[in-house]
């Protein structure tokens, strides 16, 4: 996760400085968030089939692979040549990632211990100190992209991924699901209700976060501080960095504390499905409240950069609390016979929703700028809050819709 991270805001920074336009940089992504459609459902599968921890080492060294990769990049090359090669190499890391993040969150579903909101607190420090790392990520690409420059950066951290897949290979312990040779590809999708409409919530409430996470924030920031000199983009990506690491560590640990948040260890399954639509609701007004803000003033202020970071810190902290009870709930709605299948299909929709958010950031900041992505990011979390709104309690898992 800390390669992940730090590899976004390597390519996002980089391309923007070589003059890609915020479509061209959405487009380096793309195949990034379809990779993981196509991992998250078929990652499910090959764990259930193969074992967990093949899909493991699987995603450590395709990462590894990716990194050593993207330092061949010419920047001689022609611009659609370069697109091309990035979607690519992104998509490989995209692959790395799923297998990686499917492999870990099943994992918890068979080793947490289910009494006292067990599975909700392991699940939520799971989710929080990943993203944390993450975070960490954005802040240490951004650094190591003003201080050593693109090669070196992708070339030291390819060395260190490699470290890590060594020492995994050799201390991995027994005990993890070695597979079922009769798994059946067709059972990947879910028949169950929740989790079909969790899904949907899911594929809906990424896509809220990533319609100004991707492209809109970071190069809004950029224009605004930024004087084109290198010492001012120098400058302009540790800030952005900062914030997006600040926002992804600060996320990570609400997430964390989303158990003691909810009393979930006092509280039945049923009233954290009820959390689930509240939680989606009160995320709505931040996203329209500042799209109004940033469109009544016009024009670039400093209390409008003060606005949007506490606005979107918020945001942060209400979206962290719906995705760990998305988390939670994934888990408490599938059975262990279905779990890797069950979490594969539901973060193939957290993917697509990456995906939607993706396409949409470069495109609504293209076409209206920064009040464009914040206002689409209100739609969004609308319809996650309608999907979450279907969740039954009444159902068990395995029921078909």
């Amino acid at each position: 996760m800390l390669t992940d991270g730090a590899l976004r805001m390597l390519v996002l920074l980089h391309f923007h400085t070589l003059g890609f336009s915020p479509v061209q940089l959405a487009y380096l992504f793309i195949l990034y968030e379809i990779a993981g459609i196509v991992t998250n459902l078929s990652a499910g599968w090959i764990a259930a089939r193969f074992g967990l921890t093949s899909t493991l080492y699987a995603g450590l060294a395709i990462q590894v692979a990716a990194l050593l990769a993207l330092s061949a990049l010419d920047p001689g090359w022609a611009l659609w040549p370069s697109v091309f090669f990035v979607m690519a190499v992104q998509g490989a890391s995209g692959v790395a990632k799923d297998l990686s993040k499917m492999s870990a969150k099943s994992a918890v579903k068979l080793l947490a211990p289910t009494g006292q909101g067990g599975l909700f607190r392991w699940v939520a420090v799971l989710t929080g100190s990943k993203n944390a790392v993450k975070g960490v990520g954005f802040l240490l690409g951004a650094a190591l992209l003003g201080l050593i420059g693109f090669v070196p950066s992708v070339l030291a951290m390819a060395a260190a991924l490699a470290v890590i897949l060594a020492a995994v290979l050799w201390k991995m312990p027994a005990g993890l699901p070695r597979g079922r040779k009769g798994t059946k590809f067709a059972e990947v999708f879910s028949k169950d209700h929740n989790i079909n409409w969790l899904s949907a919530a899911r594929l809906f409430l990424f896509g809220a976060r990533d319609v100004w996470f991707v492209v809109g924030i970071p190069i809004y920031f950029y224009a605004v501080l930024s004087d084109g000199t290198e010492a001012g983009d120098r400058a302009a990506f540790f800030l952005i960095g900062s914030f997006m690491a600040l926002w992804t560590i600060l996320y990570g640990a609400a997430q964390a504390s989303a158990p003691r948040l909810l009393r979930a260890a006092s509280r039945p399954e049923a009233e954290l499905i009820g959390e689930a639509r509240r939680w989606a609701g009160l995320l709505f007004a931040v996203p329209a409240l500042l799209a109004l803000a940033v469109w009544l003033a016009g024009a670039p202020a400093p209390w409008l950069t003060v606005t949007l970071v506490a606005g979107l810190l918020l945001f942060g902290g209400i979206f962290a609390v719906n995705s760990s009870l998305h988390s939670y709930l994934i888990l408490a709605f599938s059975t262990s016979e279905r779990v890797t299948m069950d979490v594969g299909f539901y973060y193939m929709a957290n993917a697509a929703g990456r995906l939607l958010g993706t396409l949409l950031s470069g495109l609504s900041y293209q076409l209206g700028g920064l009040p464009a992505c914040l206002g689409t990011a209100a739609l969004l979390v609308a319809l996650s809050w309608l999907g979450a709104g279907r969740l039954d309690s009444g159902r068990r898992a395995g029921v078909p819709a």
